[in-house]
Order: structure tokens, then sequence, then C-alpha cells
């Protein structure tokens, strides 16, 4: 059966690296470091939540990172990245003042027509909830748009946590229910131990009239895929991000190809419904 998909279609521009300045750089964990990036003029980058860029380090070369920054905030973008090779690893050294190129915004996002008036369940694993905070942020900068919203989040760890004034801003908040489990706690935990999937007992909207929108480790997907849609949602309101396949962001490389689809190019957020017919996508 062939399957129909958005695409991102290529411009000039996505072929051109624009130097941008680091504003601020902020220490997240032991491997990940926030990026407050000003594009040129002030000019907004103008993505949406899920897309990508590509970050260029002159003499090293390039990598595609995620946008953890909603479009709703036009100044400047913010970029979570993980040391993990030679790109993010010169990344790492950057301080304020320091310049990079950003090449995009590349890829499909996440369909927000398709989730307004809707309740949501945002699920987050791990790094995962550095994409999916692009959105987290659209949603609730445009709060009235959307029904009872929950932010579900687990991690490893305690020193795995992220964006930690952001979550204790969504945890007091009286528009936003927020979820967070660890997958190992000290005795001085007080909240949930276990994996994301042990929080779906406090999620209470009608499955009917709820879209579920998930970002994390591909393990994560089968039993979150899974435990929702015993819950009663259906495939065609779950979305998800295959990001961490991408590599070039113009469908040249082919490191991102599962069967006839291009990540970077028809993703990296799909609609499970898409993917439930992909062999090899989860």
């Amino acid at each position: 059966m062939a399957i129909k998909l958005r695409r991102f279609e290529l411009s000039k521009v996505s072929y051109l690296s624009t130097p941008a300045i680091i504003e601020d750089v902020e220490r997240q964990t032991r491997s990940e470091t926030l990026y407050r990036i000003q594009m040129p003029d002030g000019e907004p980058l103008g993505h949406q939540p899920g897309q990508f860029v590509q970050v260029s380090m002159f003499g090293v070369g390039e990598a595609p990172i995620s946008i953890c920054s909603s479009p709703t905030h036009t100044s400047d973008i913010e970029l979570c990245v993980r040391k993990v090779g030679s790109v993010t690893g010169a990344m790492a050294r950057l301080t304020q003042g320091a310049t990079l190129g950003i090449r995009g915004p590349f890829g499909v996002g996440f369909p927000v027509e398709r989730l307004t008036g809707r309740n949501l369940y945002l699920i987050a694993g791990g790094l995962g909830l550095a994409p999916l905070r692009s959105l987290i942020n659209y949603v609730l900068d445009k709060r009235p748009d959307f029904e009872d919203v929950h932010i579900v989040y687990g991690t490893r760890s305690p020193e795995d946590i992220l964006f930690q004034r952001d979550i204790i801003s969504w945890s007091t908040s009286d528009i936003v229910n927020f979820h967070m489990t660890l997958d190992v706690a000290p005795t001085s935990w007080r909240g949930n131990v276990g994996v994301v999937t042990t929080l779906f007992n406090k999620l209470p909207c009608p499955p009917e009239a709820t879209s579920a929108v998930m970002v994390g480790p591909p393990i994560m997907y089968k039993f979150v895929v899974r435990e929702l849609l015993e819950m009663g949602l259906l495939p065609e309101n779950l979305f998800l991000s295959l990001e961490r396949r991408m590599k070039c962001g113009l469908g040249k490389c082919g490191h991102c190809q599962i069967n006839q689809v291009y990540v970077c190019q028809e993703g990296p957020c799909f609609c499970y419904a898409d993917l439930s017919e992909l062999p090899e996508a989860i």
C-alpha cells in the first residue's frame, strides 16, 4: 500500500549556512548544554514545532539538531545539544558571543492544526524533551486553542533531568498538568519511579477526544504506543518523531531512509497510522 506523507520542500536557502551568534550558554546536565542563538538582524527562523536545523562548526563539520524553542518566540532559537561526536564536542567548547552556522529549518514538524481543540498528552523520554519542548511552549503560548494538556516526562535519574526551570513552572502551573518519573531514584525522591508508561494511570482524558505526541528513544515508542492504543486512543491521533535517524537534512545521503521514506524530508514528525504500515520504522 502506498503511504501518503507530508514532505518538506527544499529551496536554495536550504543549502546555505548562515552565521549566527550564541547569546547564552547554559549547562543542563553533565552531557547536555542549552544554546540560545541569535539569527542575523534578529530575523525569525520561521520554524514549526518538531523541525530541526543543520548546525555547522566551521572546519569541523555539521550535524542535525532539533529546535527546542517555540516559533512563538521569534527573536532567537534554542538548541539543546548532547556531546556525542566531533561537531557536538566542538560546540561544547563554545562560549557566549561565538559564531556558528545555521542551515534550515528542515523537515516536517508536528501537525498543530490536527491537535487544535483536543486534549493533549505530550510524552517525552530522556533527551526527547528537547524537541518536544518546542511544541509544549507553543501549546502553552496558545493555551486557549487546546483542551486539557498533560506533559509526561521520564528520565533515568535526577542528574539527567533537563530544563529544570521549565519543570518548576509546569509543575506549579494551573493551565497544564505535569507528571514525571525516574528510572532510578534515591531514597529522598518523593515522585514516581519506573518507566514513563507507569504514569499513564494518571491520564484521565476521554480517548476519543485526545491526541498524543511522543518523542524519545525508539524502544520507548513500542511500549508507549501499545499502552495508548489499549487506552482507546486511535492510531491517527498518535504522533511521534524519528529525528535520531537524520544526517544531511537534504534527502541525499540516505542515512535516514526507511524503505521508501526519507525521515529528513517526510519527517521527522509522523502520524503513527502512517508508520504502522512502514516496516522497520519503529
